[in-house]
């Protein structure tokens, strides 16, 4: 499943060099110890479900070392934005198609003069998915503190940071301060929404868009049915398309032989206040089951922007519009209910979750973490507000034996200073993520941002561990957390989670560099 707004390969070629030249020697030692291990798991076929344990610290377990070469499989495989080799699924099929050897962006074909040769591919990110955590032991502990625990006493980290640090084929914590210390995430909350969105509704769910024509009146309804990537661009990158909807729904009325409609749109799919607890903020639209494209005022897709007032009367005038396109007379939109009577002329679907929630982590994308924090609630049978919201994803976490204590979920974005996660829960959500008995939770791994690479981390770790570090970040003003995956000198996958509160907000890239200093010395640490 690729991420519609990842930025073309063609804009990640200057790291390619820098990643390759970063991970050569590593990348060396983790191939020559990966083939024994992957020709057993190509002939074991079918991944080996784990057994999830508990201890008194919550030494969360993933899998024994069998389920760590059925993780490796599984999360390689696995249709994300990027592949083992470091570069796009689709894109390395196309190379392949059009027989050109090289990197990913090949732009002329073999022996064409004058252009210089194709970049090497990037080296594979994240080797340890491979199976090299059962060639070594993970790092001993106590080498780890001795690493870290300098570098986490940095001023730029406030005064109490929080950290944990896990071993993802075995769940034994490797590393904790103030593990069970309940912070303000920031953004890193979006990894639980994902978590309990996928657990709820699976990884294969659409939402739907739909027009109703209710019966003897005459009156087009259209119906939001949540879906935040819904889009009326001529271009959809795979998303729903309000004019598909459009044109079907005229089609279908001209077989009706109506030519006029009074237009309304049905908003109940949602409850409570549409308002998020910030206000008015360019960082994502008023929560509405309609809108498209995320309410924005001008041509972006991601990112902090002005939005309009109201999406659901903004998406309606625009079908409205382009019903008139297809010569079908409207009223002005109002706000309406399609009852049980009313037959749907058309509807649109968004892709699957797995995409909807690669895109939420990688461009940390509030209007979808909202969206789909009110579907865990639909789903669940809860009331579908801020507060029902938060009930859900609790109960969904729950259910999955996830560590609670301290946590308290006031939104699915991160944006409510209220919210409360712990490092331990960060580290056990990620660690349930790669769980080969939960492949429905893939997605919460494949959509984190690849350090130096897309999303959110394509500016950081601009030296250090490019390629290497695959996480969710998280910044308010005084807030700064870090929660992801990555290698470690000797090829183990390691789960962790940083979280730094009281710092100073006006220096917000000097905390943000002492973060990445952190992950990347433990992803330097043999640590033995």
């Amino acid at each position: 499943m690729v991420v519609p707004e990842l930025r073309p390969w063609r804009a990640a070629k200057p790291h390619v060099v820098r990643l390759a030249d970063a991970v050569r020697p590593r990348l060396a030692r983790a191939a020559a110890a990966t083939k024994p291990q992957l020709a057993r798991l190509a002939r074991a076929g079918k991944p080996q479900v784990t057994q999830v344990t508990r201890s008194k610290t919550w030494q969360y377990t993933a899998g024994a070392a069998t389920a760590g070469l059925a993780l490796a499989a599984g999360v390689v495989t696995a249709a994300g934005p990027w592949d083992s080799s470091g570069q796009r699924t689709a894109e390395r099929d196309r190379a392949v198609a059009l027989g050109r050897a090289g990197g990913t962006d090949h732009g002329s074909a073999p022996g064409a003069p004058g252009r210089p040769r194709p970049a090497p591919s990037a080296g594979p990110v994240l080797t340890g998915l491979g199976g090299v955590s059962t060639v070594k032991s993970a790092p001993d502990g106590k080498a780890l503190t001795d690493a870290l625990t300098p570098l986490l006493k940095d001023p730029a980290l406030g005064p109490r940071p929080a950290a944990a640090v896990i071993d993802v084929t075995t769940g034994r914590r490797l590393f904790g301060k103030a593990s069970d210390a309940a912070l303000t995430p920031a953004s890193t909350t979006k990894v639980a929404t994902a978590v309990a969105a996928l657990s709820a509704m699976g990884a294969d769910h659409r939402l739907t868009t739909r027009a109703a024509l209710e019966p003897d009146t005459r009156e087009v309804v259209l119906v939001g049915g949540g879906d935040p990537t819904l889009t009326a661009r001529e271009s959809t990158d795979g998303a729903a398309s309000l004019r598909t909807l459009a044109a079907g729904t005229a089609a279908a009325l001209a077989d009706r032989g109506i030519r006029e409609v009074t237009l309304s749109y049905d908003t109940t799919l949602y409850a409570g206040d549409e308002m998020h607890p910030i206000g008015v903020d360019s960082n994502l639209a008023r929560v509405s089951p309609l809108m498209a494209d995320e309410g924005r005022t001008n041509d972006s897709t991601s990112g902090p922007v002005e939005r309009v007032p109201d999406p659901a009367a903004d998406a309606a005038r625009r079908f409205g519009d382009l019903l008139k396109s297809h010569g079908v007379k409207t009223t002005a939109p109002g706000p309406s209910k399609a009852t049980t009577r009313a037959k749907t002329l058309a509807a649109v679907s968004s892709p699957p979750l797995s995409a909807v929630v690669e895109r939420m982590l990688t461009n940390s994308d509030n209007d979808i973490a909202e969206a789909l924090a009110r579907q865990t609630a639909i789903a669940t049978g809860n009331r579908a507000d801020f507060a029902g919201a938060g009930k859900a994803i609790s109960a969904q976490l729950r259910g999955l034996g996830l560590p609670l204590t301290g946590a308290a979920f006031k939104d699915g974005s991160g944006l409510n200073r209220a919210g409360r996660l712990t490092p331990g829960l960060l580290t056990a959500l990620l660690a349930k993520a790669a769980d080969p008995s939960h492949p429905e939770l893939r997605p919460a791994l494949t959509g984190l941002p690849v350090a130096g690479f897309t999303g959110t981390l394509t500016t950081r770790y601009t030296d250090g561990a490019s390629g290497v570090v695959r996480a969710k970040t998280g910044t308010l003003s005084g807030v700064h957390t870090l929660a992801g995956t990555l290698v470690d000198e000797d090829g183990r996958l390691l789960a962790f989670a940083f979280m730094a509160t009281g710092t100073d907000g006006t220096l917000p890239a000097t905390t943000q560099k002492a973060l990445d200093r952190v992950a990347s010395a433990l992803a330097a640490c043999g640590c033995r």
